[in-house]
């Protein structure tokens, strides 16, 4: 009687796992995706397919400058919105718009010590002048004049370093007193003065908006 007991409960407990399997074989074939066949594609193959075949390389000059000028006529004004757009950059930051400016020359700090050092003159703005004469100098092939023209870089040299260490004082005193909620670096105030004062006057950007002599 327990060996009968015994294979039956095998029986039913065998029929349970098959019918598990099958239920699971089942599900496994209602989620299963068959393949497709071929692998599939990238996506560099999909956009290249997309935009159709790509014409081969030009075999002569003359046929690339033909198929540069096909470009250029499906594309007009790419060119010339690049150069307007340019164009209209250079203007802006010239203007002093602070969206246009390098970070470094960006806030109304900087424009205000850039309107104290353009509305005077400053012996620094010789210093690139300076350092033309001496290179010339130093091609002439006269001692003497070699000599001099050293000793009258060292002179202005000296003279510069001094303007420049009082002209940085001077406009960071002055942007203190401007702006006395603001956190004003003397160093960098003052290197600030002394590259844009080192600069000549037409060649300065932003370009300077006060005359020399105005008051600031």
């Amino acid at each position: 009687m327990r060996f009968l007991r015994r294979n039956s409960t095998d029986e039913a407990g065998q029929a349970d796992v098959s019918t598990v399997e099958v239920e699971a074989a089942d599900s496994a074939g209602r989620g299963f995706t068959p393949a497709k066949g071929r692998a599939t594609p990238k996506r560099r193959e999909a956009e290249a397919k997309r935009r159709g075949p790509v014409a081969p390389p030009p075999r002569t000059t003359r046929e690339a400058m033909k198929r540069n000028k096909e470009l250029r006529k499906a594309n007009p004004t790419t060119k010339e919105d690049r150069r307007a757009a340019a164009k209209e950059r250079r203007e802006r930051m010239n203007a002093g718009e602070d969206k246009y400016l390098l970070p470094r020359d960006r806030g109304p700090v900087k424009a205000f010590v850039r309107d104290l050092v353009d509305s005077r003159r400053h012996v620094l703005g010789l210093f690139m002048p300076l350092a033309i004469v001496v290179f010339v100098a130093l091609l002439v092939p006269f001692p003497q004049v070699q000599q001099y023209a050293t000793l009258l870089c060292t002179v202005m040299l000296l003279f510069m370093i001094v303007e420049g260490f009082l002209t940085g004082r001077k406009v960071t005193k002055a942007v203190r007193e401007r702006f006395p909620n603001e956190l004003v670096k003397g160093r960098s105030i003052g290197w600030y003065s002394f590259i844009r004062a080192s600069q000549l006057r037409k060649l300065r950007v932003p370009k300077p908006r006060v005359k020399v002599g105005d008051t600031v």
